[in-house]
């Protein structure tokens, strides 16, 4: 593994759990996380949860792991989520969390490139192939009535998670993250979330999403805050009355989810006191709407599984109309032209920022890659206003994001290998109405094919979030003078028929 950053400046012994869980330990009372659920909440209090997370390092490590050794989690929005992440770091594990969604044929090479000693499951959620030691999640639920294990504490630069995210190439790159990857946060609480101790933050997201994983749990506790997240099953539907009933003070989503509980008429929510968006672009009018619909703003941010967020507005300083917002107070953040510093071009974040990642597992040149000199290149394109604002123009890749979730084009074309009655294929981003946007899989053949069938070829290999939603019959695809497929060309033949 390449390290990308330079040491992180600190001398003593450093542990990431201990230091999100060490606010709560003053505070055993007090709710650190309700799962919500339409008939009621599932409540957790700061005593309660520390001393179940370090339970769950003890009966790690009582099953031989050795500080170190990788944990695979395949599991939903339940609480053990939160304990084998957190009680795995508290033993000096390394956890390395995964979509619920992936399928066996996702989640094999993705196991293989870490190499787990151990995978935590849920019931019902695809494994991978393979002789690693499965874990049910009943069995590690019941390791948290365990004596409390020691924190492992070391070097804030070691290991100290990894996640996925897909790169360029098509293929899913291992993220790893060190220890000091949760002081980088604290420029997001202000800059960001506007987040303090009395605020009860509701994350409608899936735990395993490094959006929800931070801003929904890590970044509550580590102020002391209250963590509200619905359970499984609830849908954006159901989040309005969640809000009212559980006194949310702050919402976080992507903007899909804001869009969709504006279908219906909103109750009054006296209680909340601002929106935060992530995981893909917000629309300047889902904003206005929100904002007329519940006198509260949304403040967005730009981030990625490398180094979290670091350009947002807030509420101390909301981003003008048109904008994204500006760098947080403490980020170093440049955006680079051809020959240097630019007001229009790739944005970049230093090297010594204390969230940006260690590197991609075992890929130093991979890692090399996304950096010009001391700045790591995020792959976005924004222009810097005249006040210090950004705004976002997309990518410099061709990553697709529906709804909120990062996909390479190249993972999704490879996983539809075989695809019944087509001779070639290829798929992109298209945008279905303003603001929405979803993967639509171009395809030749005699004839156009029955889109169901099509639809179920493409439900055992993918993930739900990769899976096309639309499927256009097309006559050749559009390629350059030097014979690779123009997705910019090809996302232009959809057509609404």
């Amino acid at each position: 593994m390449s390290v990308a950053n330079a040491p992180f400046p600190a001398t003593a012994p450093f542990n990431l759990a201990r230091h999100v869980l060490a606010r709560g330990e003053s505070l055993p009372d007090k709710p650190a996380m309700q799962i919500l659920r339409p008939t009621g909440a599932e409540r957790w209090s700061y005593g309660r949860l520390i001393a179940a997370v370090r339970g769950v390092g003890h009966g790690l490590l009582a099953r031989g792991l050795l500080p170190g050794d990788r944990v695979l989690l395949r599991l939903g929005n339940g609480p053990e989520f939160p304990l084998a992440f957190l009680g795995a770091i508290a033993a000096g594990l390394v956890p390395v969390p995964t979509s619920a969604q992936a399928t066996r044929a996702e989640i094999t090479p993705m196991a293989a490139r870490i190499g787990p000693r151990l995978v935590v499951a849920g019931d019902g959620i695809a494994l991978p192939e393979g002789e690693t030691p499965v874990l049910p999640a009943p069995d590690l639920l019941r390791m948290a009535e365990l004596p409390p294990c020691d924190w492992h504490m070391g070097d804030a630069e070691r290991p100290g998670y990894i996640i996925f995210t897909s790169g360029t190439t098509g293929q899913p790159q291992a993220v790893v993250h060190a220890h000091r990857a949760i002081l980088g946060r604290a420029f997001m609480h202000e800059g960001w979330e506007g987040l303090g101790e009395s605020d009860r933050l509701l994350h409608a997201g899936a735990f395993n999403w490094t959006y929800t994983l931070g801003t929904g749990l890590m970044d509550p506790w580590t102020l002391g805050a209250t963590a509200l997240i619905p359970g499984p099953g609830v849908t954006p539907a159901q989040l309005p009355l969640l809000l009212k009933r559980f006194d949310a003070t702050i919402l976080a989503a992507a903007p899909g989810v804001f869009r969709q509980m504006l279908r219906a008429p909103l109750p009054a929510l006296p209680r909340l006191r601002h929106g935060l968006s992530a995981g893909e672009s917000l629309p300047a009018a889902l904003r206005s709407a929100w904002q007329d619909a519940t006198g509260t703003d949304l403040h967005e941010a730009i981030g990625l599984s490398e180094c979290s967020t670091f350009v947002s507005g807030s509420p101390s300083r909301p981003a003008p109309i048109g904008s994204t917002g500006y760098p947080q107070p403490g980020r170093q953040v440049a955006v680079l032209g051809a020959d240097g510093p630019a007001d229009l071009g790739g944005l970049a974040i230093h090297r010594s920022d204390p969230g940006l990642m260690l590197g991609y597992l075992d890929d130093p040149a991979a890692t090399d890659a996304r950096f010009r000199g001391d700045w790591f290149l995020t792959g976005d394109q924004v222009e810097r206003l005249a006040d210090g604002a950004l705004r976002f123009l997309g990518r410099t890749d061709d990553q697709m994001n529906p709804g909120g979730f990062r996909v390479s084009p190249l993972e999704v074309e490879a996983a539809l290998e075989g695809l019944p009655g087509a001779r070639e294929w290829a798929v992109a981003e298209v945008e279905v109405k303003p603001g929405s946007r979803v993967i639509c899989c171009f395809y030749l053949a005699e004839a156009p094919l029955d889109p169901a069938a099509l639809a179920a070829h493409a439900e055992t290999r993918l993930a739900r979030y990769r899976q096309p939603r639309l499927w256009q019959h097309i006559a050749t695809l559009p390629r350059n003078a030097n014979g690779k497929l123009d997705r910019r060309a090809l996302a232009a033949l959809w057509s609404p028929e």
